[in-house]
This record gives C-alpha cells, sequence and structure tokens, in this order.
C-alpha cells in the first residue's frame, strides 16, 4: 500500500518521499512469497467488491505502464459446506454485487479439477474472474513508476517518530529529520508503533506457507486445469492456495497462526510442527500434491478485531492519513487503497468508499 500510496502521489504531480524500514522487494512483511491472490466473489463480505473492481482496473494499467505481467487469471473457487462461511458467503456477494458465478456440486468440482477430492456434503463456488498477482513484481513497479514520476524513495531508513508541526508535520528517522505537508502511513505491522498514541488494537499473526512437488499426476496442478482456491475444510477453518506456477503447489491455511505482539518477534524459521499441520490438511483435500517440500517462508497478518482493513485519516491531525492492519487479505487491493491515500491526502472524495475500513474501536 506504502508502494502504491507513492505512486499515485507522485503521479498527480506532488513531491513525494518514500521512507522504507527495509528494501524492497524483502522476506521480512506480508508481500513476498511469489504470489497473492485476487478475487472479487468475496465471502468476507459485499463491502470489499468495489475497492477490488478497481484494483482490477488499476493492476492493468499498470501493467501498462511498466510493461510487466502483474496480474495473471486462472479463475477461483471457494469450497466448503453449502451454508459455510466460504462457500454461502462467496455466493452472497456475488448475487449482492450482480457478479457472474456457478455453483458446483462435489462431483461436477472434481470432474472439471482433478486436484481436488471435495467431500460430498461440500460445493464449490466458482468465479472466473478470479487469479494471482505477483506481489513483488507488483511493488517493483509501484516503485519504478514513482520514480519516474519523480518521487525520491529512501530503503533502509525507518521513521522512528513523527510530530506535528504547525500545519505539517516532521518525520524523524536515524539518519534525518524531514519536514512535509502530509504524512501517509502505511508501515504493516510496525504500524502499531506509529500510531502507539491512538491505542489501535491490532495483533500480529504469524503466518506459514508451503510450497510441494507433486506426487502424482503433476498436470492436474498446472494453471490451465487448477484454478486458486479457498476451502473451509472444518468450520471456521479455511486453506488457500495455488496451481504450480513453477516452484511447486503452494498452499496456507488462513487466521489459524501463533499470535505474537510485536512483528520483531516473529518467528521467521517453518518449524517442523509448522509444515506437518500443512501437509496433513493439503493432503486431505488435495492428496496428490504433497509430495517432497520444495521450499517454505514465514510471513505474518496484522489483523484488526473484526479482520477486516483499517483505512482512515488521523481522527486528530487531519494532515495524516493511514492504511495498515490488511488482516490477512490486503494484498489484492493495495493499489485500489494507495489511489485513496492519494484522495484523502487532497482531500478529495475517494473513488471508493471506504467507509467499511475507517477506524472503528
Amino acid at each position: 500500500m506504502g508502494s502504491a500510496a507513492a505512486y499515485h502521489l507522485a503521479r498527480r504531480g506532488l513531491h513525494v518521499l518514500g521512507l522504507d524500514r527495509f528494501a524492497p522487494p524483502h522476506t521480512l512483511g506480508s508481500t513476498h512469497g511469489g504470489s497473492r491472490i485476487i478475487r472479487k466473489a468475496y465471502f468476507e463480505g459485499d463491502r470489499y467488491v468495489p475497492l477490488i473492481e478497481r484494483a482490477y482496473v488499476l493492476w492493468e494499467n499498470l501493467e501498462a505502464a511498466s510493461g510487466e505481467a502483474l496480474l495473471h487469471i486462472t479463475g477461483g473457487v471457494n469450497i466448503g459446506p453449502a451454508a459455510g462461511n466460504v462457500a454461502a458467503g462467496a455466493k452472497a456477494t456475488a448475487e449482492a454485487q450482480g457478479l457472474t458465478y456457478e455453483v458446483l456440486s462435489a462431483a461436477e468440482t472434481q470432474a472439471r479439477f482433478p486436484a481436488f477430492r471435495v467431500p460430498e456434503d461440500q460445493v464449490c463456488v466458482w468465479e472466473a474472474d478470479a487469479g494471482w498477482l505477483h506481489p513483488e513484481a507488483c511493488i517493483k513497479a509501484h516503485l519504478n513508476q514513482a520514480r519516474q514520476h519523480g518521487a525520491t524513495l529512501h530503503n533502509e531508513e525507518p521513521v522512528t517518530a513523527w510530530h506535528i508541526d504547525g500545519d505539517g508535520v516532521r518525520v524523524k528517522t536515524p539518519k534525518a529529520t524531514y519536514h512535509a505537508d502530509r504524512l501517509v502511513l502505511c508501515a504493516g505491522g510496525w504500524i502499531k508503533d506509529l500510531l502507539a498514541k491512538l491505542d489501535v488494537t491490532l495483533t500480529i499473526e504469524r503466518q506459514v506457507n508451503g510450497w510441494f512437488h507433486p506426487q502424482a499426476h503433476p498436470t492436474h496442478f498446472d494453471p490451465a486445469t487448477c484454478p486458486v482456491y479457498l476451502w473451509e475444510y472444518a468450520p471456521g477453518k479455511v486453506l488457500y492456495g495455488f496451481p504450480n506456477l513453477g516452484h511447486g503447489v503452494k498452499a496456507g491455511i488462513h487466521h489459524q497462526g501463533e499470535q505474537v505482539p510485536h512483528p520483531n518477534e516473529v518467528q521467521r524459521e517453518p518449524t517442523d510442527a509448522d509444515l506437518s499441520t500443512l501437509r496433513t490438511t493439503l493432503g486431505a483435500l488435495l492428496p496428490d500434491a504433497v509430495g517432497a517440500l520444495a521450499n517454505a517462508a514465514v510471513c505474518f497478518y496484522t489483523n484488526t478485531p473484526d479482520e477486516h482493513y483499517l483505512i482512515d485519516r488521523h481522527p486528530v491531525h487531519r494532515q495524516v492519513v493511514y492504511a495498515s492492519a490488511c488482516s490477512g487479505h490486503g494484498f489484492k487491493a493495495s493499489n485500489a487503497v494507495g489511489e485513496v491515500l492519494a484522495d484523502l491526502v487532497l482531500e478529495h472524495p475517494p473513488q471508493v468508499d471506504i467507509d467499511a475500513f475507517r477506524w472503528r474501536w
């Protein structure tokens, strides 16, 4: 969201300084791993759909501007009990927003997508427009385009403090103090430090992804025959995953990770227990997927109490806006959030309604 905000602000002719704690792309936040799901039939609620539809347009625009392939459409499935959170939620959102979808039985799902082993009492909501984004390439494209529009970007220069300075702000780093008219905070889990005086309630949740070489029928996992998926395999428990994009079949378990007080305390190495749980869960649903481990990685979610986005203007200081706490599903719309932040900085009404994502605790 920070890279997108830098791009959208610079593109509108503003003088932009971007400060990053790390040097992107990196593996220390929530934006690595080579792939992120994008989808419109959002089981989390139809309030997201206008933002995500705008995101599709902006990803295509960024592809055209950068010459990079960023958005890949494979279709997507939402699998689970017909009355469960995932299948029923995806169907309700599709109907509320007039999205095209199809409901498949377990047998129809397996016939169309032979990698899956769907229990007879579950259904699939198929969305043709879903797919995946390459997060590292997306961030690189946003940053490169921001530079081309005049932005100055400093890597490995974390913000240590900010203060109000008249109608503007002062921002401190270990290297310098900067003065600006407006401040945009997109610090991921570290937003807890930069908004500490607001006492925003956020939790850090460790997340493990694994990539496995298929042990049988490898062509079943090609993008042409295996869509991205979200699968409610038990009440409130969701497995998500991708086809084999050249590095193995990637999967993770949504919102079942260990909570830690601060992103600096996240255990960065996957454990045997992490991978055993993931292998067992994936093996029950896509049994041909779980051959030898190809790779594993740790990232983290920054969660709000209701697991929705947090995008707002500072309640006291109007020259400060922020977006963070994506609650584990933020990357797909990060470009649209960057555009919203640019609108807020310029005191323009956002192109999409963000009232559902403002500070509410």
